[in-house]
Order: C-alpha cells, then structure tokens, then sequence
C-alpha cells in the first residue's frame, strides 16, 4: 500500500512538472522561438528526485561533469604536455593551473545557459545572430569539432599501436569502429555511457598515479611550477605550447557539449527548481575539472620528472615517450601504463566528441541525422587527414600534428567563448538566471586573455 501511494505521488510530480509552465517560453531576447530540444534521444531522461536530501539530489546531476572534464584530458593534451615538461620541467604548470580555473568558469556559464535559457550554445548562436553570423560561427565549430577528433584519432591509434603493435595505419582505421560501442551505450541509456566514461577515467587515474609514484618528482619544484612566471609570455617557444596547453584545456566544443548534456536531467521548471539545478550542476563540473586538472599537472609532472631533469629536453612524441619510461623509471610496468591510460582517454575523447558534434550540427542547422550517421561523418572527416599525415609521416609527423591541432582549438576559442558570455549576460536571454556582475566581468577577463594570447601568438608567427 505504502508502495502504491509512494509511487501515485511520484507520478502526479511529474505529471505537474509536465504541465507546469516553462520559464525558457517567456524569455524574450531571442530572435528565433526555441524549437527542438537539444540532443532530443537523451533530452530529460535522467530522473531527479523531488524529494529526499541535497546529497541524493546531486548524485542525479554527477555525470556531465566528468563527460566534459574528459576533454581536458584528451591525447591532444598529452603531446602539448609532455613537449612542455620535457623541455621546460615544471613551469607551465601554472598554465595548467590557470586554464582550468577558466575552464570551471566558462563550464559553469555553460549550465547557466542550458538550465536558464533550455538551448544548449550552438541553438543559442542559432535563435540570437543572424544567418551572416551563425553560419560562419557553425563552421568554425565544426572546425574546432575536426581538430578535436583528429587529436583523438591519431591518440587512440598510437595507444593501440604501443599496447599491442598494431601499426598506425590501420589503428587510424580501427578507431572508427568505435561507432558501435558508443550506440550500444547510448541505447542501453545516458546513464550506462556516463558509467562507462567515469571507469576509464578511474583507469586514466590510477595508471598515473603509479606512474607518479615510480618518476619521484621534485615536489619543491611542482609547487614552484604553479606560480607565475612572464617568461611565458617572452619566450615564443613556451608560449606556444603555453597556448597549446590552453587549447587543449579549454577546448571550444566541450561548451557547446555541456550545454546540451545538462539538459538530460529531468529537473523542474519552476525557478527554485532550475536554480537548485544550476547549483548541482555546478558543483558536477567544478568537482570533475578538478580531476582533470590532476590528471593534466601529472602528464606534465610525468614529463617534466622523467625526460627534463634526465637531459632529454626534446621529447615531444608520444611513442618515443612510452619507449623511454621503462629505462629512465626502472620499471617494465610504467610503459604499459603509459599505454593504457593513453588508450582509455581516446575512447572517452571520442564518445564527448561525437555527442558535441552531434550538438553542434543539429542545433546549427537544427537537421537531425541518425546517430549512427552523424558518427560516420565526423569519423570520416577526421579519419582521412589522420591517415594521410600517418601513411606519409610517420609517428613524427603525427605528434607535430596534434600540438598543431591543440593551437587551432585556442584560436577557435574565441568565437564558443564571446557569444557564451553574450548571452549569459543578457537578461532578456536568461530571465533571472542571469549571470551575475562579478561572474560576467571574471568571464570577461577570462575572453580577454584568451584573444590577446591567440592574436600574439599569430603575431609571433607571421613575423618569424
């Protein structure tokens, strides 16, 4: 009986949640009415208690956090900071530091928006600009999409190829059967996909600590590391790979991601209800950025440890870099770990890549393509540069490519990270989810330093 009662007051929650105005209808800043919703297969099919304690509440929304945070940790990254430890040590952690204090910003003004406005960023850019705008900033989304997969591509074929030989050809090949496994969790549901991320972020974890514990780094001199130095801004070197760490941190199509993905909880429509949203959401990614900032500062520890203080400041490749842990750490373990993590953080990178794209075409162009379509497209378009630079170059020419592909994200950046603040600023965009003063100036700053870094670095370039 207690059961049957229990289970009536759930369903008339829900069916006066269902019937419980929208308060996204009544915003009225936009130019274009809200049409679909984002990811539409997924959209509001995580249960969030009505009831119960805070605790159990924020155990609904754990999940998108770590689906973004998995970009910050992807195989573009590793090469930006292992070529950054090895030949500047610990320095550029700071960089790490700082990316990841933007990035925790910028994903929270990713929730605000998707809970305030129910658009995820690339709908936003859609409904606000006009054509002569959405339709260059789509493409440079899909740029930055292209960029993304390309790193993870090449990332999991060399994880494959140190695990168990098999040559980067064909594991640029192999990656694109990944396809399958994404729709299989995808149909089983969004929360047996968020499992399967957090293990291999488990995985990703312990490998590095082992890893870690094996190099002995000098702790004075990590600690050091996170304190600011301007040599990064005067060395064009350092700052390049400064600004590769910062692309391959702060990386533009995790905004569009997590804009879409907060939206798979079912939370309610009253503004109490999308404001105790928006504080659990945050508290998701803060807690899951924090991660990967560990995961980031120990590939660069990693680095730094085993190649910058042993004299071999060159090392950029992530092969090379696996074939030299063994003899340097003493232990046949550490390449195998090495191997693994690599491998486990490309198949996470491709499950939050394909979702972003998906996000990005169908909220653009607002066409809604079979999942196991969309996958193909964007796998294809990564998969045949990746190949070409791998059949002609070799591993060489694969490790300059995702550092080059790290830098395009930075650059892109700025167009994902403007329009966000835009709107989140905007009353008449986000009603009384409106970011606060403080949070949009702290943004703001944030948009700054990432423009003056990208327009030095293209200064830097065209003059030498």
């Amino acid at each position: 009986m207690l059961l049957q009662i229990t289970c009536n007051c759930n369903t008339l929650e829900l069916t006066m949640d269902a019937r419980a105005p929208d308060l996204a209808e009544d915003l009225t800043g936009w130019r274009q009415p809200r049409r679909d919703a984002p990811l539409s297969e997924v959209y509001r099919t995580v249960a969030v208690p009505r009831i119960g304690g805070n605790l159990r509440k924020l155990a609904a929304f754990v999940g998108p956090g770590y689906l973004v945070s998995v970009g910050y940790m992807d195989p573009g990254n590793w090469a930006t900071s292992i070529a950054g430890g090895s030949k500047f040590g610990y320095t550029l952690l700071v960089v790490a530091l700082v990316s990841n204090i933007m990035a925790i910003v910028l994903q929270s003004l990713c929730a605000r928006l998707g809970i305030a406005s129910g658009r995820d960023l690339a709908q936003a850019c859609r409904d606000a600009f006009p054509k002569a705008v959405s339709v260059p900033l789509w493409l440079l989304a899909e740029l930055a999409i292209v960029a993304t997969d390309l790193a993870e591509v090449i990332g999991t074929a060399i994880g494959l190829n140190l695990l168990f030989g098999i040559p980067l050809e064909i594991g640029v090949v192999i990656t694109a059967l990944d396809v399958f496994l994404i729709l299989y969790l995808q149909r089983l549901g969004f929360r047996y996909l968020e499992a399967f991320v957090i293990a291999l972020l488990g995985v990703i974890a312990v490998c590095f600590g082992v890893q870690i514990a094996l190099a002995d780094p000098d702790w004075g001199g990590v600690i050091r590391g996170f304190a600011p130095t301007t040599q990064i801004l005067t060395n064009p070197e350092m700052l390049y790979l400064a600004l590769g760490i910062l692309g391959a941190t702060v990386m533009p199509h995790n905004l569009y991601l997590h804009s879409a993905i907060v939206q798979t909880r079912s939370y309610g429509r009253s503004l109490p209800e999308k404001r105790e949203a928006l504080k659990f959401a945050t508290i998701d990614s803060t807690v899951a950025l924090m991660f990967a900032l560990f995961i980031n500062a120990s590939i660069l520890i990693l680095a730094a440890a085993a190649f910058h203080t042993t004299g071999r400041p060159e090392v950029a490749e992530l092969g090379e870099a696996h074939s030299l842990l063994s003899p340097l750490l003493g232990a046949a373990i550490a390449p195998t770990l090495f191997g693994i993590a690599l491998l486990c953080c490309g198949l996470n990178s491709t499950v939050t890549a394909t979702l972003a794209g998906q996000a990005v075409m169908e909220g653009f162009l607002n066409i809604r393509l079979p999942a196991w379509l969309r996958r193909l497209v964007t796998r294809l378009v990564a998969i045949v540069p990746a190949a070409i630079v791998t059949v002609w170059y070799g591993e060489s020419g694969t490790a300059q490519l995702l550092i080059l592909s790290q830098v395009i994200l930075s650059l892109q950046l700025s167009f994902a990270v403007i329009p966000l603040i835009m709107f989140t600023s905007s009353k008449a965009k986000m009603g009384a989810l409106v970011a606060p003063a403080w949070l949009v100036g702290f943004a703001g700053i944030i948009a700054a330093v990432i423009v003056t870094l990208n327009v030095k670095l293209l200064v830097d370039f065209v003059i030498g």
